[in-house]
C-alpha cells in the first residue's frame, strides 16, 4: 500500500517537473525568436533605460491606446501636439489610459517641462498613421490656442529629443512632423512657423552633442 502511494507520489512529481521543463523550453524558444526576428535597433531600444529625468508611468495594455505591438524599426522621431490648450501631461497620460481612448504617444511633454513615458520604447505607439511602425512619437502640451510652447516644455522637449537621438544614432532629417506624414496641422506652432520648426532641430543637434 505504502509502495503504491509512494509510486504516485514519484508520477506526480515527474509530471510537474516535465510541465516546469516544456515550459522553460517554450519561454527560451520565445526569447530566442524574437531576438533573432527583430531589428537590432528595436532590440536595443527594449533594453534602453530612460534618465531619471522622464516619469515612467505606462498606459495599460488595451489593444487599442497601447496594442503591445513592437516596433519594426527605427526611422524617426515625430513631434506632435495635443491640441488640448492648458491640459497638463497627466491629463493626457490618463486619457490616453481610459478604455475610450485609441491613441496615444511613448512620451508627452507637460506645461512646466516635466516628461512622461506612456509606451515603452520598441513598442508602436497609436498616434501617426502607418509611421507608427518605425517611430518614436512624442505628443506636447500647450498653454493656448496658438500651440506655441512654454519656454519650460520647449526645453525639456529638446531635451529629450537630443537624449533620444543620441541614444538611438539619429540626425536632424529623422526629427519630423505629424505633418510631414499625414498633412495634419500638428505640431500647429511648428506648422505655421517654419522658422521655428528648424530652430527646433537646430538646438536639438547641438543639445545632440
Amino acid at each position: 500500500m505504502f509502495s503504491s502511494h509512494r509510486s504516485g507520489i514519484g508520477k506526480a512529481v515527474f509530471v510537474l517537473l516535465c510541465l516546469i521543463l516544456t515550459a522553460a523550453i517554450l519561454t527560451l524558444s520565445f526569447l530566442i525568436y524574437r531576438t533573432l526576428s527583430e531589428p537590432a535597433e528595436v532590440t536595443a531600444l527594449r533594453r534602453l533605460h530612460v534618465p531619471e529625468w522622464v516619469d515612467v508611468d505606462l498606459i495599460r495594455r488595451d489593444g487599442a491606446s497601447r496594442r503591445r505591438t513592437r516596433l519594426e524599426a527605427l526611422n524617426a522621431i515625430v513631434i506632435h501636439y495635443i491640441g488640448n490648450p492648458g491640459t497638463s501631461a497627466q491629463n493626457n497620460r490618463n486619457y490616453f489610459d481610459n478604455p475610450d481612448s485609441t491613441v496615444s504617444a511613448h512620451f508627452i511633454v507637460g506645461l512646466e517641462g516635466e516628461i512622461i513615458q506612456c509606451i515603452p520604447l520598441h513598442e508602436k505607439s497609436s498616434a501617426s498613421n502607418h509611421r507608427n511602425r518605425d517611430t518614436i512619437s512624442i505628443e506636447v502640451c500647450h498653454p493656448d490656442e496658438s500651440g506655441v510652447f512654454s519656454p519650460e516644455t520647449y526645453a525639456s522637449l529638446v531635451r529629450l529629443t537630443a537624449w533620444l537621438c543620441r541614444e538611438c544614432d539619429l540626425g536632424a532629417d529623422q526629427i519630423i512632423r505629424h505633418y510631414d506624414i499625414t498633412g495634419k496641422i500638428c505640431p500647429s506652432w511648428f506648422v505655421d512657423d517654419e522658422a521655428a520648426w528648424e530652430t527646433f532641430k537646430q538646438d536639438v543637434m547641438t543639445a545632440k552633442e
